[in-house]
């Protein structure tokens, strides 16, 4: 079968023939109907480096944002799964057994030093191919909703959704502002969760005109880059700060513009990997507030942005590739030329 395959650190992927996967003792086998190219994928063949802390060794297949239809059931798969039936991936992969993967964080995995891969897709064979394995456990089930714009919800919705949950106290009641850094695939579904979610006024920014414009569509009021970008975020909170804020991107510059726009008490999770710090000092930092971090989230909330996928609430702007285009939608990723995100379509559609 035709796979996108990372063979080695440093190096971009190739497209290539493997031999097409067998379900194991408990897994299945998805005909994958789309796979999202992420840029966590440009990270693992482009930045790490053998032995670095999140490297995952090569080679394998990328892909780990995957929807399809169950072609094939492993041993002791149970009778609720059904053949021909579309499900969406859950990516991570922990041990299986210890107090974080038995609450279905597989993500905080106890054991994850002792594990072979991170996630199918990121150490473990993904779904940029035309055929993938993947736990039972792991799969939620699509009904009869597109399964190819459903595969980057994996990620670009479960990441924002999980964030968004963790921040919900604070952005209970009246008055209250939310703010959302970095317009991609992970921001703009972001600022629909939130705008689903809460009563809060959403407030957007990213570089580029044209994301910030989808973001307006959905219900945000925006803010360009520029030396006042902070002072204007500022300016539609009444000079208070938000409550919450979502940096997608987690350079140094976009850490400090959501820092410098917390109101008291308010909460800044710095969701992107690009590698930002933040000086603390108690004179300039709002009382109670602070940063945290966040990474993907559990099965149980896949679950819910499945459920909100099917009413509606959500809508991932996808551009579709061919397998054989596979490697020019990573092209482009990089380059910023995707305008949400790059799904491959293996078998056509």
């Amino acid at each position: 079968m035709r796979a996108v395959v990372f063979e080695n650190y440093e190096q971009f992927p190739s497209l290539t023939d493997v031999p097409k996967p067998s379900p194991g003792p408990g897994e299945v086998l998805l005909r994958v109907a789309g796979a999202g190219a992420c840029h966590s994928d440009v990270s693992v063949y482009r930045h790490f480096k053998e032995g670095q802390p999140g490297a995952q060794r090569p080679p394998f297949v990328l892909g780990h944002e995957n929807a399809g239809w169950v072609e094939e059931l492993g041993d002791g798969v149970s009778e609720r799964v059904k053949v021909g039936e579309a499900y969406l991936a859950y990516g991570p992969i922990g041990c299986g057994h210890c107090r974080k993967c038995a609450k279905g964080q597989d993500t905080y995995c106890e054991n994850v030093a002792t594990m072979p891969y991170m996630a199918v897709g990121l150490g473990r064979d993904g779904g940029m191919a035309e055929y993938v394995t993947v736990p039972e456990h792991h799969l939620v089930p699509l009904g009869d909703a597109d399964p190819v714009d459903a595969a980057p919800l994996s990620d670009a919705g479960l990441t924002p959704y999980h964030a968004v949950k963790q921040a919900l106290p604070h952005l209970e009641g009246g008055g209250r502002h939310a703010l959302v850094i970095g317009l991609g695939g992970l921001g703009q579904i972001g600022v629909q969760i939130l705008r689903a979610l809460t009563g809060a006024t959403v407030i957007a920014t990213d570089v580029k005109p044209e994301a910030r414009a989808r973001a307006e569509q959905n219900g945000a009021i925006t803010v360009g880059a520029g030396a006042r970008q902070a002072e204007e975020i500022r300016e539609i909170t009444g000079g208070r700060g938000v409550d919450a804020a979502f940096d997608f991107v987690g350079i140094t510059p976009t850490i400090a513009t959501a820092a410098d726009t917390l109101a008291q008490g308010g909460r800044l999770t710095v969701v992107g990997i690009a590698g930002g710090t933040r000086e603390f000092s108690f004179f300039t930092t709002p009382y109670e507030s602070y940063i945290t971090n966040t990474y993907w989230g559990t099965v149980e909330d896949l679950w819910e942005v499945v459920d909100m996928y099917r009413a509606g609430q959500i809508r991932p702007d996808v551009e579709r590739f061919g397998m054989e285009d596979a490697l020019e939608a990573y092209r482009k990723l990089e380059a910023g030329e995707v305008s949400g995100r790059a799904v491959v379509v293996p078998h056509g559609g």
